[in-house]
């Protein structure tokens, strides 16, 4: 298994450390439905390319969205190519604020108003 420094090498700075993840940049991050939805998506498991996640919304407003995202700690971004990859910080998170990434992520998947509300940007 590759250490987190090996991970960060290959991945695009202002990724902070777990120790450095904030609770309120996590916050943050979530306070936005195109994230949610974004957020959505890649909590269903591996990795993602950038251009296949909520596709109908342009590429410049979710290059925004990405860097959110990955500068909360929420996610990895990488670069594969041409293309950048995404993919949940699952373990980081878990160890960092245990239990809250499953609070943020069931309400997707059930909650009615909550899904309603992301399901607009996942078509």
């Amino acid at each position: 298994m590759k250490n987190e420094y090996t991970i960060l090498k290959k991945m695009l700075p202002n990724h902070p450390s777990r120790d450095a993840i904030r609770l309120e940049n996590v916050f943050a991050a979530l306070g936005n439905p195109i994230r949610l939805a974004a957020l959505c998506m890649i909590a269903q498991g591996g990795e993602f390319s950038c251009c296949d996640i909520l596709s109908e919304i342009p590429k410049s407003t979710m290059t925004h969205h990405w860097r959110i995202l990955r500068d909360s700690g929420l996610v990895w971004q990488q670069r594969v190519g041409r293309e950048y990859r995404l993919s949940l910080r699952r373990e980081d998170l878990d160890e960092r604020f245990p239990g809250l990434l499953e609070a943020v992520l069931q309400p997707l998947f059930s909650d009615r108003l909550t899904a309603d509300t992301i399901m607009q940007y996942q078509k």
